[in-house]
C-alpha cells in the first residue's frame, strides 16, 4: 500500500485540511489575478506606474538608470530563487531524518501526533510548495532580462520615431516588465503560505486557521493597505 492511501485511511482529516489550504491558495491566486483589472491593487498601480516609466523611458537619450532599476529587480528575484534552493535541500534532509522531526514537535502541548508515514507525505509537500516559488522565480528571472533586451531595442529621441509608436512599445515594455513583476508576487505569496502549512505539523486546526488567515493578511497588503493608498494618492495641488 502506497504512502498516499496510509496517509488518508489513517486520518481522513488530512485530506480535508490539504483540500481547503489549496482552496485558500488557488482560489486567492485566482482572485488576485482577475482583480487586478477591475479593482486597485498594488498589482494594477504599479502596472500605471511602469508604463509611465516606459513613456519617459522613450524620452532619454541615457538609458543606464533604467536598466540598474531592472538589474535591481533582478537581484531581489535571484535572491529568492537561491533562497528557495536551499531551503528545498533542507526538507531534503528532513525527510531523511523524520524521527528527530517528529521528537521535536511532539514536545509542543498541543501538537497532534503524527505517524513517520504522515510526516513524510507532509514534508513532500512542502517540496512540492517550493518547486513551485522556484519556477516562479526563475521564470520571473528569466523575464526580467527580456525586459533588458526590450530596453536596448528602445529607439533613441533623435531617431525621429512617431508618438504612436513610442507608446506602444512603452506599453508593451511595461505589460512584460508587470508580467514579471506578478510572478515574483506568485512565488512571494507562497512564501507566505508556506508558512501556513507549518502549522499542519502540529494541528490541524491550525494549518487550517492559518490558510484563513494568510488569504486575509494578503487581501489587506494588496488591496486594502496604508501603501496602496500612498500609491493612488493624487500628484495634482490642492487649490482649495
Amino acid at each position: 500500500m502506497s504512502l498516499v492511501n496510509v496517509f488518508f485511511q489513517q486520518n481522513a482529516m488530512n485530506l480535508v485540511e490539504l483540500l481547503w489550504f489549496f482552496l485558500c491558495f488557488r482560489g486567492y491566486m485566482i482572485y488576485a489575478k482577475k482583480a487586478m483589472y477591475t479593482t486597485p491593487c498594488l498589482s494594477s498601480v504599479l502596472h500605471m506606474y511602469r508604463h509611465e516609466w516606459m513613456v519617459k523611458l522613450h524620452e532619454r537619450e541615457n538609458r543606464i538608470a533604467d536598466n540598474a532599476g531592472i538589474a535591481n529587480l533582478e537581484r531581489s528575484v535571484s535572491f529568492f530563487a537561491s533562497t528557495t534552493m536551499l531551503i528545498l535541500a533542507g526538507l531534503m534532509t528532513v525527510l531523511g531524518s523524520t524521527d528527530k522531526a517528529i521528537d521535536v514537535i511532539a514536545d509542543i502541548p498541543f501538537a497532534v501526533q503524527a505517524t513517520r508515514e504522515e510526516w513524510e507525505i507532509k514534508i513532500v509537500m512542502m517540496i512540492v510548495l517550493f518547486v513551485y516559488a522556484f519556477f516562479k522565480f526563475t521564470w520571473s528571472l528569466r523575464q526580467y532580462g527580456f525586459v533588458t533586451v526590450m530596453i536596448g531595442g528602445v529607439p533613441r529621441p533623435a531617431d525621429g520615431v512617431s508618438a504612436q509608436v513610442c507608446q506602444a512599445n512603452a506599453a508593451r515594455i511595461a505589460k512584460m516588465t508587470s508580467l514579471a513583476a506578478n510572478n515574483f508576487n506568485n512565488g512571494l505569496r507562497t512564501y507566505y503560505f508556506s508558512q501556513a502549512m507549518l502549522g499542519w505539523f502540529i494541528n490541524p486546526i491550525l494549518f487550517m486557521g492559518l490558510s484563513t488567515l494568510i488569504v486575509y493578511i494578503l487581501y489587506r497588503r494588496e488591496f486594502k493597505s496604508s501603501t496602496l493608498k500612498t500609491l493612488m494618492m493624487s500628484v495634482e495641488p490642492d487649490t482649495k
